[in-house]
C-alpha cells in the first residue's frame, strides 16, 4: 500500500474515532441532562398535583377529572392517586410505552427510562392521600434522536471535507515522492533526470537534494569517462592536423567493408595525393603547407556532410595522401566525385600558393566483398599511376560490377515491385552473451528481396539504390510489418534498424509509431536500432526516443563508435543497449589501441549500467578478449551466420 493511502486512511480512521468519540460522549451528556429534565418534570407534576387536589381529596370525581386533565397533555407515562389509608388507588391512568420514530436499537442504546416524582394531598393537617407521576421519555427520545442526526449529519460533512482537502494537501505535499520514482525509474533505464522543484518540506527536501546530487555525480562520472574515451580514440584513430580519420582506422574500416556480409556492398576507395610535397615545404614553407593539407582535409569533411555519405570514411593517411572510402556509389558517381574534387583542389592550389605547377592527382578503384585489401591497394597505385598522365588529373578503374542488376531503371522497377508486393524474405543473425554464447539474447532481423526468379538478393545490393531512389522510410515501414506479422506467430527476441530517414521525419516516423502502437503485445519481444551514423540532431533523438518508449517498445543504437562525443547524450535516451561498430572489434586481440578504446567505452557505459554488444566477431580471440573486458553480448559470423530460421 503506498504511503498516499496509508496516511489518507490514517485521517480518516481518526476521523472516525474522533467522531464517534464526540458523539457519544455528546450523547451521554444529553443524557444525563434529560433525566434531569424528566425527574424535575415529574416531581414539579406531582407537587402542582397534590396542591390542587387538596380541596377536593374527599371527591373522587373531582380528583379523576384534575387527573385526566393533566395526563391527557402526554408528557406523562403514568399518573396515580393512592390513598394512605388502606394504600388504595383512588385514580390511576397510565399509557403503554412508545418510542414513536425514534428506532428501537437508539432506544436500547441511550436506555432513557422514565423518571417520576410524588406528593403528598393533604387534608388540613392530615396526609390524606399521595400522588405518583412519571414523566413520558417518548419526547425525550425523539429530541436525542433529532440531536444525534444533526450532530452525525455534521461531523460526516466536516469528515468528508477534511478527508479530500486533506487527501489534496498529501498528494501535493508527496507530489515530490512521486517525481523521485519517476527519477529512480529512469535511473534504471539509464537516464539521468535532476529534479528542477525542490519541496518546501525539510524531510523532503532533503532526499530531493541527496538524489539529485547522486544523479549529478553519476552524469560528471559518465561525463569523465566519456571526455576520456574520446580522447583515447581521437589520439588512436584520428589525424591530428585535418581531424580526419588515420590510416590505422582507413584500414580498418575498409577491411570491414571487404568482409562478405549482409549488409556490405561494393563501392569506390579514392586516393588523393598532393604532388611534390617536399618542394612545397621549401616553396611555402612548413606551416603554410600545414595550412594547406588542412584546407585539403576541409575539402573532404565537407564531402561527409552529406547525410547521404554517412558510411563513408575520409582519411589523411600520411603527408600529402589521402584516401576517401565510398561504399555503395557506381562507377559513373566515382568519375563524378573525382572530377568535382579535381576541380576543388586545382582551384585551391591556384590561390593558395605563388606557383601553380603542383596539382594533387586523384586514383579511383572499385571494390567488392571478398577482395583482399592488397590488391584494392595495388590497383590504387594503379589508378594514380594513371592519374597522372590524364589531363584532369584523375583515372577511375571499374574493373568489376558484381551487382545482379545493371541499368538503373531496372533497379527502380525491380525495388517497387518488391515492395508493392512484399517480395521480402526475412533473414535472423544470433547475437548471444560473451560469457555464454550457447545462449541467445536475440536475433538481428536482415532484409533480402526476391528477384524475378526468387533467388534472395543480400541488402547490401540493394540498400544503397533504396537510399539513392529515396524509399528507405518505405522499406522501413514493409520491414516493420513483416517483422510484426513474423513475431505473432513466432514469437522470439528481435532487433531491427531503421533508416536515418525514418528516424529523421515526422511524416515517415509517425506510420512507424502509430503501426507499433497497433501492435503492443509484441513490445516485449521487438527492438528498434538506429544506426550511429544516421541519428538526428541530440534534442530530435531525446523526443525520438521517448516516443519509442511510450509505445512500449525499446530503442537500441548500432554501428557505435565514430561519433564517441555524442556519448555523453546517451544518458537521456533510455536506450536498450549499444552494438559497437566491428571497425572497433577486427583484431582486437592483436592490437592493444582497439582493446584500450573498447575498456573505456565499456567503463563509461557501465557506470550507466548499459549493455555493450560487440558487431561482426570473426575470430574466438576476438570474443575471448570481449568475454574478459566484460561486454554483454557479440554477434557476427564466429556467432553464426544469418539463416532464413530461427
Amino acid at each position: 500500500m503506498s504511503l498516499l493511502k496509508q496516511l489518507f486512511l490514517a485521517i480518516c480512521l481518526f476521523l472516525v474515532v474522533a467522531f464517534s468519540g464526540s458523539f457519544f460522549v455528546g450523547l451521554e451528556n444529553s443524557r444525563e441532562q434529560l433525566l434531569s429534565q424528566l425527574r424535575s418534570h415529574g416531581q414539579d407534576a406531582a407537587t402542582a398535583l397534590g396542591l390542587s387536589l387538596a380541596p377536593h381529596v374527599d371527591d373522587p370525581a373531582m380528583i379523576e377529572l384534575m387527573v385526566s386533565s393533566i395526563f391527557d397533555s402526554g408528557y406523562f407515562s403514568s399518573i396515580r392517586v393512592v390513598n394512605l389509608a388502606d394504600n388504595s388507588t383512588l385514580v390511576e391512568r397510565t399509557s403503554p410505552p412508545g418510542t414513536g420514530e425514534v428506532p428501537a436499537w437508539f432506544v436500547s442504546l441511550v436506555n432513557l427510562q422514565p423518571q417520576g416524582g410524588d406528593a403528598l394531598v393533604m387534608r388540613g393537617w392530615e396526609q390524606a392521600a399521595r400522588v405518583e407521576v412519571q414523566s413520558n421519555p417518548q419526547f425525550a427520545l425523539a429530541k436525542l434522536w433529532e440531536t444525534a442526526i444533526g450532530s452525525l449529519a455534521w461531523l460526516a460533512l466536516c469528515g468528508l471535507l477534511s478527508a479530500i482537502f486533506g487527501g489534496w494537501l498529501l498528494r501535493k505535499q508527496l507530489r515530490p515522492l512521486d517525481n523521485m520514482v519517476n527519477q529512480a525509474n529512469a535511473i534504471s533505464h539509464r537516464e539521468f533526470l535532476t529534479l528542477p522543484r525542490i519541496p518546501r518540506t525539510p524531510e523532503l527536501r532533503r532526499v530531493v537534494l541527496a538524489m539529485n546530487q547522486m544523479v549529478e555525480k553519476l552524469k560528471a562520472l559518465f561525463a569523465e569517462e566519456a571526455a576520456r574515451s574520446e580522447k583515447l580514440r581521437e589520439e588512436s584513430y584520428q589525424d591530428g592536423l585535418t581531424g580526419l580519420a588515420n590510416r590505422r582506422l582507413f584500414d580498418t574500416q575498409l577491411t570491414n567493408q571487404l568482409i562478405v556480409t549482409e549488409q556490405n556492398s561494393e563501392g569506390f576507395v579514392l586516393m588523393l595525393r598532393v604532388n611534390d610535397l617536399a618542394g612545397l615545404n621549401q616553396r611555402l614553407g612548413g606551416q603554410r603547407t600545414d595550412a594547406l593539407i588542412a584546407e585539403v582535409g576541409e575539402v573532404l569533411k565537407q564531402l561527409l556532410e552529406d547525410p547521404r555519405r554517412s558510411r563513408w570514411t575520409a582519411a589523411r593517411n600520411r603527408g600529402g595522401e589521402f584516401s576517401l572510402l565510398a561504399p555503395g556509389i557506381t562507377a559513373d558517381d566515382a568519375r563524378r566525385l573525382a572530377d568535382d574534387l579535381s576541380r576543388q583542389l586545382q582551384n585551391f592550389y591556384l590561390t593558395g600558393a605563388s606557383d601553380c605547377t603542383p596539382v594533387a592527382h586523384i586514383g579511383a578503384v572499385a571494390y567488392k566483398p571478398g577482395e583482399a585489401p592488397n590488391t584494392v591497394y595495388m590497383h590504387l597505385d594503379q589508378a594514380l599511376t594513371e592519374a597522372q598522365n590524364q589531363p584532369q588529373h584523375w583515372a577511375v578503374l571499374a574493373h568489376f560490377n558484381g551487382a545482379p542488376i545493371q541499368n538503373p531503371h531496372q533497379w527502380r522497377a525491380w525495388i517497387d515491385e518488391a515492395l508493392q508486393q512484399r517480395k521480402l524474405k526475412l533473414f535472423f543473425q544470433p547475437v548471444v552473451p560473451c560469457a555464454e554464447p550457447g545462449q541467445i539474447l536475440h536475433h538481428k532481423v536482415l532484409a533480402r528481396l526476391l528477384d524475378a526468379e526468387g533467388q534472395a538478393v543480400a541488402a547490401g545490393h540493394f540498400l544503397p539504390w533504396i537510399e539513392r531512389l529515396g524509399w528507405s522510410a518505405r522499406f522501413d515501414l514493409a520491414m516493420l510489418e513483416h517483422t510484426l506479422d513474423y513475431l505473432q506467430e513466432h514469437p522470439h527476441p528481435l532487433a531491427l534498424s531503421l533508416s536515418g530517414t525514418t528516424l529523421r521525419r515526422e511524416e515517415y516516423l509517425t506510420p512507424i509509431l502509430d503501426l507499433l502502437k497497433a501492435n503492443p503485445g509484441q513490445a516485449h519481444l521487438l527492438t528498434l536500432e538506429a544506426d550511429e551514423h544516421h541519428l538526428p540532431p541530440p534534442e530530435q533523438m531525446q523526443a525520438l526516443s521517448q516516443a519509442i518508449r511510450d509505445t512500449g517498445y525499446r530503442l537500441g543504437l548500432q554501428h557505435f563508435g565514430g561519433r564517441f562525443s555524442q556519448i555523453g547524450n546517451l544518458t537521456h535516451l533510455g536506450l536498450a543497449y549499444l552494438k559497437i561498430d566491428g571497425s572497433y572489434i577486427r583484431a582486437i586481440d592483436q592490437q592493444s589501441d582497439k582493446r584500450l578504446f573498447i575498456e573505456a567505452i565499456y567503463r563509461a557505459t557501465n557506470s550507466i549500467d548499459m549493455p555493450l554488444i560487440a558487431e561482426m566477431v570473426e575470430t574466438a580471440g576476438e570474443l575471448e578478449v570481449l568475454k574478459e573486458l566484460g561486454l554483454h553480448g557479440a554477434m557476427g559470423r564466429l556467432i553464426g551466420a544469418p539463416a532464413a530460421q530461427i
